[in-house]
């Protein structure tokens, strides 16, 4: 096997990890919540304490990479992930389990952008889009399998055995790492840690979360909104500390790559924003009469529509660029949620199309977004670009959930289509950018044989 394909399944071993611990979890909180006696917020905070560990380590991950080195600390990451899945399997009350989520949260926060920046350096440019369809269908494949999955294990056994069930993937991509990475060179310099730049960041970050927490709830949402402006000052005096000076915890210049910009903005305005959709649109047809049962399967043809896109993206992407697959994902997404707004009555077959629509609008939005961010990142740089583009995703996910419940709670049970035209809206937003951007350079990338396959 390949070298690099070697370092690609280690990576993607870890990012199933992380995706089964981002989705499966919500499963058990019936039998959590009577074993422990946790609140609906206690049970949210499941959930959040994860993301918000995973969230918090990355802008570290670049610096701990440097002085530790990218072996190790892909081999810390995942036995301090292993380590914290015991742990929250064993946890006794509800604010330990909380507590070990947060540290799982850290393991996985570590793997994510120093496992993508590895897999993706071994990859020239010609061969990246390849290898975001294969990361993807892993993205596709974890969310729409691991929740009957997790839900067939708790009706077994207990839900402490989703978390048990974490181990023998986490021991598996260790041993493997631990066989197949390289080690690094030792390097004679040591990069000293930005320590107010990692303050700001992780204090804005913080903020940042916990005021889409509150938000989630009307009797704390203006609560949430004087947290939100707190975190949007610290993140001003972030940027003011950190653009342009030498050494800092991340390479913000690296946002003036026009390319990895645009990735960005795609995956809040189209991923993102359908992680929100989804959750208006369950609460939408619980109320026409829909069963629980089938909304479930609606995520089938969510999935195939993925599917499909993944398979374009990886064709289609080196021929074309990213203009016209970003175009035609959004317009899809878009349609998708402009006919879910139109069902008044729970009809599978309108149903099913918008999901598929969804589906194909938004991965192809996905894989087109994340091979452009890397088509053209340079390899010093791609810890860097990797660390901006984790945030960016995990807040993309946050955010857009947030904003779309908390419009449905400021407007009551009669905003359900408000909430999808804004979605709609949102889903589009990007589009004057995409048809500025040119693609000139990025097709120039695609059609130069690197220098890696010039020599092999």
């Amino acid at each position: 096997m390949a070298y690099r394909s070697k370092v690609a399944l280690v990576y993607l071993l870890g990012f199933a990890l992380d995706l089964l611990n981002m989705f499966v979890a919500s499963i058990a909180y019936p039998d959590i919540a009577r074993q422990l006696h946790a609140s609906v917020t206690e049970l949210a905070w499941i959930t959040n304490a994860y993301m918000l560990g995973l969230t918090l380590i990355i802008p570290l991950s670049v610096w701990l990479a440097a002085r530790l080195g990218e072996r190790r600390l892909i081999l810390a990451s995942l036995l301090l992930f292993g380590i914290a899945s015991a742990l929250v399997a064993q946890a006794g009350s509800i604010e330990s389990l909380i507590g070990w989520r947060l540290l799982q949260g850290l393991g996985g926060g570590l793997l994510l952008p120093v496992g993508q920046a590895l897999a993706y350096r071994q990859f020239p440019a010609q061969q990246r889009a390849h290898f975001t369809g294969v990361v993807l269908l892993v993205a596709l494949m974890v969310p729409a399998l691991s929740p009957a999955a997790g839900g067939l294990i708790v009706q077994a056994s207990s839900w402490r055995w989703i978390f048990y069930l974490n181990l023998p993937v986490a021991l598996l991509a260790f041993g493997l790492g631990l066989r197949w990475l390289r080690a690094e060179q030792p390097s004679d310099q040591r990069p000293t840690l930005d320590v107010r730049g990692l303050l700001l960041a992780a204090s804005a970050l913080s903020l940042l979360l916990i005021a889409v927490s509150l938000a989630s709830a009307a009797d704390t949402r203006a609560l949430a909104a004087w947290v939100l402006l707190l975190s949007l000052m610290t993140l001003g005096l972030y940027l003011r500390d950190g653009w342009g000076k030498p050494g800092a915890i991340l390479d913000l210049q690296l946002i003036k790559n026009p390319s990895l910009r645009l990735a960005m903005l795609i995956y809040l305005c189209v991923p993102g924003v359908f992680t929100g959709t989804h959750m208006i649109a369950v609460l939408y047809l619980h109320d026409l009469g829909v069963g629980a049962a089938q909304i479930g399967a609606l995520m089938l043809p969510w999935a195939a529509g993925s599917g499909v896109a993944i398979l374009l993206g990886k064709r289609c992407f080196n021929r074309i660029g990213p203009k016209p697959l970003l175009s035609a994902g959004m317009v899809l997404q878009c349609l998708g949620i402009v006919l879910l707004m139109r069902i008044e009555q729970p009809a599978s077959t309108p149903l099913i199309m918008a999901y598929a629509l969804m589906g194909l609008g938004g991965s192809l939005c996905s894989v087109s977004a994340q091979t452009l961010a890397f088509v053209g990142i340079a390899a010093e740089k791609m810890a860097h670009s990797s660390a901006l583009w984790n945030i960016n995703r995990q807040l993309g996910f946050c955010l857009g959930a947030a904003l779309l419940s908390s419009l449905l709670g400021a407007l009551g049970g009669d905003g359900f289509h408000a909430c999808f035209i804004a979605a709609a809206l949102l889903t589009l937003l990007p589009m004057a950018s995409v048809l500025r951007f040119d693609s000139t350079t990025v097709l120039a990338l695609l059609a130069t044989p690197s220098l890696q396959e010039k020599s092999t």
